[in-house]
Order: C-alpha cells, then sequence, then structure tokens
C-alpha cells in the first residue's frame, strides 16, 4: 500500500509540473522549428541538427553556433563563444540546487541539464523551499521535449519549403534576440551602455581594414572585452541597483 501510494503522488508531482511547464514548451515550438530551418538552409544535416537540440539544449547558443559555423568559424571559435553566452547557466543551477539539496549528484545533473531561463523563472519562484525531484523532472521534461521535436520538424522542412519562406525565417532570429535584449537594457542603464559598445566593437572589427578574424572571434572578443569592462566601469551602478531592488 505505501508503494502504491509513493507511485501515486510521484504521478501527481509529474503531472503538475508537466501542467505549469505547458505554456513554455508551446513557446518553445516555433522557435525550435525556426532553429530546425535557418541550419538546414546553413548546410548542417538534419541529422546533426536534431542531435544538437538533444545534447546542448541551449536555444540562443544553438543559433550562435549555427551562425559561427555558418560563418566559416572553426570548433574553438564556437566553444569559446556558446562557453560565454551560456555562463549565466552556472548561476541558474547553482541557485535552483539550493531547493535540491536533498538529491545526490546525479539527479542535480539531471536537472541542471534541463535548466532554461524559463523553467528557472518558473522553478525560483516556487515559495515551496524543497522541491520534489519528480515536480522538476516534469517541469523540465516537456519544453525540452517540445524542443528537440520543434528542431526535428524544421529540420525536415527546411528541406522543403520554399526558398524565400526560408530565407525569410532569419528575421525570427533578430527578433528573438531583440526580444532578449530590450528587457534587459530598458532596465538598466549600464546594460545599455554595454550593448552600443558590443555594437561599436562588432562594427570596428568587421570594417576596419586589415582585420582577417573570421565572424566567429569577432563575436567572441566583443562578447568578452565588453563584458569586462562592463564589469569594470558598472559594477557599483549594478549593485546600488540591485539594492535598491532588494528594498522594494
Amino acid at each position: 500500500m505505501e508503494r502504491s501510494g509513493q507511485r501515486s503522488e510521484n504521478y501527481s508531482r509529474i503531472i503538475s509540473g508537466i501542467r505549469v511547464s505547458l505554456p513554455v514548451a508551446v513557446g518553445y515550438l516555433p522557435i525550435a522549428v525556426t532553429f530546425g530551418v535557418l541550419a538546414r538552409s546553413a548546410g548542417m544535416p538534419p541529422a546533426s541538427i536534431i542531435m544538437m537540440s538533444v545534447l546542448v539544449f541551449a536555444g540562443a547558443s544553438q543559433f550562435v553556433a549555427v551562425n559561427l559555423l555558418a560563418g566559416g568559424a572553426g570548433v574553438a571559435g564556437v566553444i569559446v563563444t556558446t562557453f560565454f553566452v551560456n555562463l549565466r547557466h552556472i548561476l541558474l543551477s547553482a541557485t535552483t540546487s539550493e531547493k535540491l539539496k536533498h538529491e545526490n549528484k546525479g539527479w542535480l545533473a539531471v536537472m541542471a541539464f534541463g535548466i532554461t531561463d524559463e523553467s528557472f523563472s518558473l522553478l525560483s519562484t516556487d515559495r515551496r523551499k524543497r522541491l520534489p525531484r519528480t515536480y522538476v523532472l516534469g517541469l523540465i521534461t516537456v519544453p525540452y521535449l517540445a524542443w528537440v521535436g520543434g528542431t526535428a520538424a524544421g529540420a525536415i522542412l527546411g528541406g522543403q519549403i520554399p526558398s524565400l519562406l526560408e530565407s525569410s525565417m532569419e528575421i525570427a532570429l533578430y527578433a528573438m534576440f531583440i526580444g532578449l535584449l530590450y528587457p534587459e537594457v530598458s532596465s538598466a542603464v549600464p546594460k545599455l551602455y554595454v550593448a552600443l559598445l558590443a555594437l561599436f566593437l562588432s562594427s570596428l572589427l568587421h570594417w576596419l581594414p586589415g582585420m582577417e578574424l573570421s565572424e566567429g572571434w569577432i563575436i567572441t572578443l566583443v562578447t568578452l572585452i565588453s563584458a569586462l569592462a562592463g564589469a569594470a566601469l558598472f559594477n557599483d551602478q549594478v549593485g546600488e541597483e540591485g539594492d535598491e531592488d532588494d528594498g522594494c
């Protein structure tokens, strides 16, 4: 009877996690399809595209990686760039692990793999100090399946839809990045300055005569220099903003 009750409770928790994550999964589908189409148009075979989503599961980094590969970037440039793009996940996973201290390292690794910006927001705003393993698994699994499934659909459709429609889907990539950037720069002036610095450096390295860096290394250098400059110049201002927010 105890085992039956435990199974019923675990099942209920999984369903609860799935229910909470459904809006995230629905939002992932069109972006995942776009990624699959763009990756296919960049010359990647469907199997490689799908495996990237299966093994990486990081939307922004996957878009960046495909863009770098299409621009002729080397493996080292792709790895370094995606490392910096995904650096925030160390903090996301570390913060989430506070509610999962009772789990072993194997389960923590599985859950860390499934953490995204959206799933983190759901987990971090959960008022419970201790989250059940089955609830978290349900919450991270459905968005993951949606991302992989959407990628597969886009990879297959990428070789069949009209070229005009396929090329127009690149607009979705820029729209996504603008959508991610705007809330950040509108809420803090230092972030706006860092974004403008990155734009200036990127343009400078791209158009400066005699520069023969690949697009991948340009993105890597711009990201690194802008981040370091922002940390050095605006560290105090960001801290003050954080203090003000905590007091509200």
